[in-house]
C-alpha cells in the first residue's frame, strides 16, 4: 500500500467514524467525550470500562454502539449470585434417541461481538475473572478445548463506584485488561434539559447501522498502520515510566504517593489510543498532545495511590495530570 492510499483510507475512516458519533448523539446526548473514548476503545480493538454513578445513560451508549458499529451483541446482568458458567457456558450431559450419552457444549453470552457486562462490580472477583481469558485472546477454554469467540470482540462493562452497597473491586488483572476506563460524569443543566425534551416524548430517537463488523475489522488495521513520529514514542514511554515507582523517570511525588504503577500494558495502550484520538479528528498521525489528552483514561485505571497517599486524601488524577504536566514541559523545551 502506498502512503497515498494510506492517506485516502485515513480520511475515508474519518468521515465514517463522524457519522458513527452523530447517530450514537441523537440517543446519548452531551456526553461527547464519553462517546470519543468508546469509540477510540474499539478502534484499537480493544475494551472499555464506563464508570459513573446509576442513570447515566451508561447501559444505553452500549446498546446504541452495538447497532451503530453493526454487531452482534449480548448482555450480561452482573449480580452476586452470578456463576462463571453463566458468562462462558457449560457442557451438559445428553442422551440420544438410542441410549448413548455424550456431553455438549452450550454456548454462554460471551459468544458474541459486543458484550455489555451490566454493573460488573456487583459480582464476586471469582465470577469476574471469568472474562479474564476472553479479554486478552479473545477465546475461552471450556473441558480442555479452544473455543474461539465472535470477530471483532469488545467487552463494554459498566461499573458503579465502590463506595456504594453491594459492589466488589475488580481484580487488578482483570483492569488492566480494559484498554480505557471512562468516567461518565453528571450533564450540565442545558444538556440535561435536551435529555428531557428528547426522551420523554411519544417517540425516541433511533440508532442507525454505519459500520459493519468487517468494516470495523478493516477500520482497526488502518489505525494501526498509521505513522508514530519517534518524538510521540519517547513521550509515551516518558509518561508510562514516570508513574512508576522507582524508576529513574519516577517523579518526587510519584515516589511518594504511588503504590503500583501502570506495565508494560499501558505504554502499547497510549500508542493506540493516541492513534484513535488522530484518527477520529481526521489527522494523520498523533501528537503530544494525544498522548497527554489519553493519560487519564489509560492510566487511572492502571495504578494505585499508597495508604499514605488515600489517607492524605489526594486524588490518583490529580498525580497523573501532575506527572502528564512535567512530561508535556519537558516535551516543549525539546
Amino acid at each position: 500500500m502506498t502512503e497515498t492510499d494510506l492517506i485516502n483510507e485515513i480520511e475515508a475512516l474519518a468521515e465514517q467514524l463522524d457519522r458513527a458519533r452523530a447517530s450514537i448523539n441523537r440517543r446519548f446526548i452531551g456526553q461527547e467525550r464519553v462517546v470519543e473514548l468508546t469509540l477510540s476503545a474499539m478502534l484499537c480493538g480493544g475494551h472499555a470500562l464506563l464508570i459513573g454513578l446509576p442513570g447515566l445513560g451508561k447501559t444505553r451508549l452500549v446498546d446504541t454502539l452495538s447497532t451503530v458499529m453493526g454487531l452482534d451483541g449480548a448482555r450480561i446482568q452482573f449480580t452476586p449470585d452470578l456463576m462463571p458458567a453463566d458468562i462462558i457456558g457449560s457442557e451438559v450431559l445428553e442422551t440420544g434417541p438410542d441410549g448413548s450419552r455424550a456431553f455438549r457444549f452450550i454456548e454462554g453470552p460471551v459468544f458474541c461481538q459486543l458484550l455489555m457486562a451490566d454493573e460488573i462490580n456487583r459480582a464476586s472477583p471469582r465470577t469476574q475473572s471469568a472474562l479474564l481469558q476472553a479479554m486478552q485472546e479473545r477465546e475461552v477454554t471450556v473441558a480442555g478445548m479452544h473455543r474461539p469467540l465472535g470477530r471483532p470482540f469488545h467487552v463494554l462493562a459498566t461499573q458503579n463506584p465502590i463506595e456504594q452497597e453491594g459492589t466488589y473491586p475488580l481484580p487488578e488483572a482483570q483492569l488492566d485488561r480494559f484498554l480505557v476506563q471512562v468516567d461518565v460524569d453528571y450533564p450540565d443543566r442545558d444538556t440535561e434539559r435536551d435529555i428531557l425534551l428528547a426522551t420523554t416524548g411519544l417517540e425516541e430517537a433511533e440508532a442507525e447501522a454505519v459500520f459493519s463488523a468487517d468494516q470495523l475489522i478493516a477500520a482497526q488495521k488502518v489505525l494501526r498502520r498509521m505513522p508514530v513520529g519517534e518524538g510521540v514514542v519517547e513521550m509515551i514511554l516518558d509518561l508510562v515510566r514516570a508513574c512508576r515507582p522507582g524508576e529513574p523517570e519516577a517523579t518526587a511525588q510519584v515516589n511518594e504517593s504511588v503504590g503500583w504503577g501502570p506495565g508494560p500494558r499501558a505504554a502499547q495502550a497510549l500508542m493506540l489510543t493516541v492513534r484513535a484520538r488522530a484518527l477520529m479528528d481526521g489527522r494523520l498521525a498523533p501528537s503530544a498532545e494525544d498522548v497527554l489528552a489519553m493519560a487519564r483514561p489509560v492510566l487511572s485505571h492502571r495504578m494505585a495511590l499508597n495508604f499514605q497517599a488515600r489517607a492524605r486524601g489526594e486524588s490518583l488524577g490529580d498525580v497523573i495530570d501532575a506527572v502528564s504536566g512535567a512530561v508535556g514541559r519537558v516535551e516543549a523545551a525539546a
